[in-house]
């Protein structure tokens, strides 16, 4: 299955950009994935093409208008019915590893891309669409964040990464930041490679890996550490109240 990627945009000429090359470029060329970039323009409904309008109650700024995105989303949705419409907004929830891989795992998506000061809110109320965040910052369009959502996604699919286990050992896959990497040389200005990762005992360097994740993730990220903390406790407790169970 062929991941399909549909990009409604202004700026088509800014995909694939970077995902032309490298990995992504190279998964592409295979034939893993694929990517169309819609001109919104096309759905406008005036001879100037016009896709946006002054917001309702005066202020800066212009707003995509509800008719045109509508009709463009159905465009899309109508020829990939099976994929989700994502909306790149600074109001989204939050875009996570473990989205990520749910993304990946299906057919494609529908990115929709925003521009200006943002969508005629009446469109999440319309349309199923579903507002993702790549970040607390606010960007000049919709397309850089697309770029990132895409690349997250592509790398994961079959056949993409060398190694089947490249994608399971970094950060956020196991609710951590990941550990620290060395390589040659040994020492460089002063510094050497810790003595666990030399020992070639498998088990000493394992642990020493989670030590670090773990305390990389509770100096660097807190709310990563709190959450992880809050599932352990309740898998914990929930692995408690099974044996009690049988024991009975």
């Amino acid at each position: 299955m062929t991941f399909h990627a549909a990009v409604i945009t202004l700026y088509p000429e800014m995909f694939p950009g970077p995902l032309g090359v490298s990995l992504a470029g190279r998964a592409r060329a295979d034939g893993k994935w694929s990517i169309e970039a819609v001109q919104l323009r096309d759905f406008a409904i005036d001879k100037h093409r016009t896709v946006d309008d002054t917001p309702a109650g005066g202020g800066a700024g212009m707003v995509l208008r509800a008719d045109v995105l509508a009709a463009c989303i159905d465009h899309a949705t109508a020829l990939h019915p099976d994929c989700p419409v994502i909306a790149l907004t600074p109001r989204g929830k939050p875009l996570t590893q473990a989205r990520v891989r749910e993304l990946a795992a299906g057919p494609g998506v529908i990115l929709l891309c925003g521009r200006f000061e943002g969508f005629d809110e009446r469109i999440f109320a319309g349309r199923a669409v579903e507002e993702v965040s790549v970040g607390d910052i606010v960007l000049s369009g919709g397309e850089p964040a697309a770029l990132m959502l895409l690349d997250a996604c592509i790398r994961l699919l079959p056949g993409v990464m060398g190694a089947p286990s490249s994608g399971a050992e970094e950060s956020f896959e196991n609710g951590l930041l990941e550990y620290p990497h060395y390589t040659r040389p040994y020492e460089w200005e002063g510094r050497t490679i810790p003595e666990v990762l030399r020992s070639g005992d498998h088990a000493r360097i394992a642990a020493w890996r989670q030590a670090m994740s773990e305390a990389d993730t509770r100096l660097r990220r807190p709310d990563l550490w709190e959450r992880h903390e809050g599932v352990r406790v309740q898998s914990a407790s929930g692995a408690q109240r099974e044996k009690k169970d049988l024991d009975q």
